[in-house]
């Protein structure tokens, strides 16, 4: 990649305070901010990791975004799923290069992206055109607009196209309508994963998986706490990033292992 940035491409501006904002850079445009005025020719050319001066000569620190600036800082129509639950899906989903993911829930497009820079072949279900939309732009502003990306208007409970998935990946409120689908959709062996705000949906979806050929589920929580280093003083931020959602995971099997209580004798 070119260390030079160009026209149409998007950055991260950052103040002295770690603002941060994301623009996409235009011949002749300017941001506004309180700081003050950025010219876009004065960024268009420049280096990556330069500095930037403002019209009241305030410095800003030009960056390309990561995965994790764009998800948390781009157009929303839902609620994003958070890079530290994003790392931990592609982790315990097990995504990898050419595995083919039916994804449903696509929100504003942030798992798509996450699965999309992974590799994966996606088959996107989506039941409103609003989140679609955004889904679509916000996945075209960052992987370009060859990306092979296509979200079918469908409600995923009413069934799935397909037999062969590796993968089903569900940001829905009640995933454990799609159990008994997800059976059929996924190969022997395949993963499915669920991203639910709360204990009680997750304890329906557990249930539900139960009751199908599903095996070794497990329901984790990532909590994101970071530090504070600043010469000797050193202590956690009084901020962290704590519960967003509960991530439960299952391997589809050919036959449901049985259980402990499936084995103990009748009373």
């Amino acid at each position: 990649m070119n260390a030079s940035l160009g026209e149409g491409e998007r950055v991260m501006l950052i103040d002295a305070k770690d603002r941060r904002y994301l623009i996409t850079l235009r011949v002749d445009a300017a941001f506004h901010t309180h700081a003050g005025i950025v010219q876009h020719n004065d960024v268009i050319g420049a280096d990556e990791g330069s500095l930037i001066r403002s019209n009241t000569d305030r410095n800003f620190l030009v960056l390309r975004p990561t995965l994790a600036d764009v998800v948390l800082k781009m157009p929303r129509g839902a609620q994003v799923i958070y890079p530290k639950d994003l790392g931990a899906i592609l982790l315990q989903a097990d995504v990898a290069p050419g595995l083919k993911v039916l994804e449903a829930g696509v929100g504003s497009g942030a798992l798509s992206m996450t699965l999309l820079r992974a590799g994966a072949i996606i088959t996107a279900y989506e039941i409103r055109e609003d989140f679609a939309q955004h889904a679509r732009q916000n996945v075209r502003d960052l992987l370009g607009p060859d990306v092979a990306y296509e979200v079918h208007i469908r409600d995923v409970t009413l069934g799935i196209d397909g037999d062969d998935f590796d993968r089903v990946l569900l940001d829905m409120p009640e995933p454990w309508a799609v159990v008994e689908h997800a059976a059929h959709a996924l190969r022997p062996g395949g993963i499915l994963l669920a991203y639910l705000p709360t204990i009680n949906q997750t304890q329906l979806l557990r249930e539900a998986l139960n009751r199908y050929s599903f095996g070794l589920a497990e329901t984790e929580e990532i909590l994101r706490r970071t530090w504070h280093i600043d010469g000797r003083s050193v202590r956690p931020d009084h901020r962290m990033v704590a519960h967003t959602g509960f991530l439960t995971s299952a391997r589809r099997l050919v036959r449901r292992a049985p259980t402990e209580v499936d084995a103990s004798p009748a009373q």
